[in-house]
């Protein structure tokens, strides 16, 4: 008997000293397993962030063929500035419009991204060169000249790198355009919306720019096919001086709302129906024609390119460019070099 339960004694206490031994080893797998589960989502959020940032420094493009194209940044601001402006503009011109480029088109990036929208961020046409010109077809309309341009485009976007405008803390949906009518206008005015820092700001260079001042003559017949097209309800009577009518104007004289037989019509509309360079717009009717006169290029809100040209040539640098047809906005990123 006494045998028996001191057998049971060892065998309780073998299986209490496996147990003492078994548990630090259990725990030490448990903290093993749990440290390596931590560090591979601490890898897998690294590797995440990693992939998010090279996304964020390049821009997909959607080409008119349907091509989607990967543009890292730099490259990107080389072939918008070529798309945009001639590579002969002053330096400071140059500058303030690859800031204005970058900044709206990193807006819509960000905004596309944001949705997960479409696969690409927007459309360009290379063919064309609008939006973006590739360094490839940069070489072919340069020819001679590439080597020196493509320096100036590099030394351009080298000082500029990063740079963006804020509006209130967000980007700036910095629009340019062409030639204004002497002074731009107010995006709330043209498009809706409330933009503070897309105001109507004085541009008096540009009425001294080749392009600046155009006449489009049309007959009766194709002012009334291009009316119909736009407005098929318009009732147009038999006297052709009364088909638009109730223009109303910005302070620079563009177009903001008029009716077209009846029909309301933006001066956007307007301008677009009748093939006109911009929405500042004049015409008269006679012997069967109408003769619209027109000044400026664009849809004058932002930036003018021709007016930043202006400003380069007689002193002005790229932030007071900037600051000037963007009033209120913040430049902000980059080291802002000066070259």
């Amino acid at each position: 008997m006494r045998r028996k339960k001191l057998r049971t004694i060892l065998v309780l206490c073998g299986i209490f000293y496996l147990a003492a031994a078994l548990l630090p080893l259990l725990s030490f797998c448990s903290v093993h397993e749990e440290t390596e589960g931590q560090v591979s989502q601490k890898e897998e959020k690294t590797t995440k962030q990693e992939l998010s940032a090279t996304e964020e420094s390049v821009f997909r493009l959607k080409d008119a063929d349907g091509t989607i194209l990967t543009v890292e940044d730099a490259e990107f601001i080389k072939g918008g500035i070529a798309a945009e402006v001639p590579p002969t503009y002053e330096l400071e011109a140059l500058k303030a419009q690859g800031v204005a480029l970058y900044t709206y088109y990193s807006r819509l990036r960000e905004q596309n991204r944001k949705q997960e929208g479409e696969e690409a961020d927007f459309s360009c046409n290379t063919e064309a060169g609008l939006v973006y010109i590739p360094q490839e077809e940069r070489k072919s309309r340069w020819g001679e000249q590439y080597e020196t341009w493509e320096k100036v485009l590099t030394q351009v976007e080298e000082s500029i790198q990063g740079q963006t405008l804020l509006e209130e803390g967000e980007l700036l949906c910095a629009t340019y355009f062409a030639i204004s009518s002497g002074s731009t206008d107010k995006g709330e005015d043209v498009w809706g919306g409330d933009s503070p820092c897309l105001q109507a700001v004085a541009s008096p260079g540009d009425v001294f720019a080749p392009g600046y001042y155009s006449v489009v003559e049309m007959s009766e017949e194709q002012v009334k096919k291009a009316i119909m097209e736009t407005w098929p309800q318009a009732a147009l009577g038999d006297e052709p001086s009364k088909w638009i009518t109730e223009i109303k104007r910005s302070g620079s004289g563009t177009v903001l709302q008029g009716k077209v037989g009846g029909e309301e019509a933006t001066g956007t509309e307007l301008r677009n129906a009748f093939g006109l360079r911009s929405a500042n717009f004049t015409w008269t009717v006679k012997n069967g024609s109408f003769t619209f006169q027109v000044k400026g290029w664009g849809h004058n809100v932002g930036m003018s390119q021709t007016g930043a040209q202006y400003m380069a040539q007689n002193g002005a640098d790229y932030r007071q460019i900037l600051a000037w047809y963007y009033p209120g906005s913040e430049l902000s990123g980059g080291e802002q070099k000066t070259v």
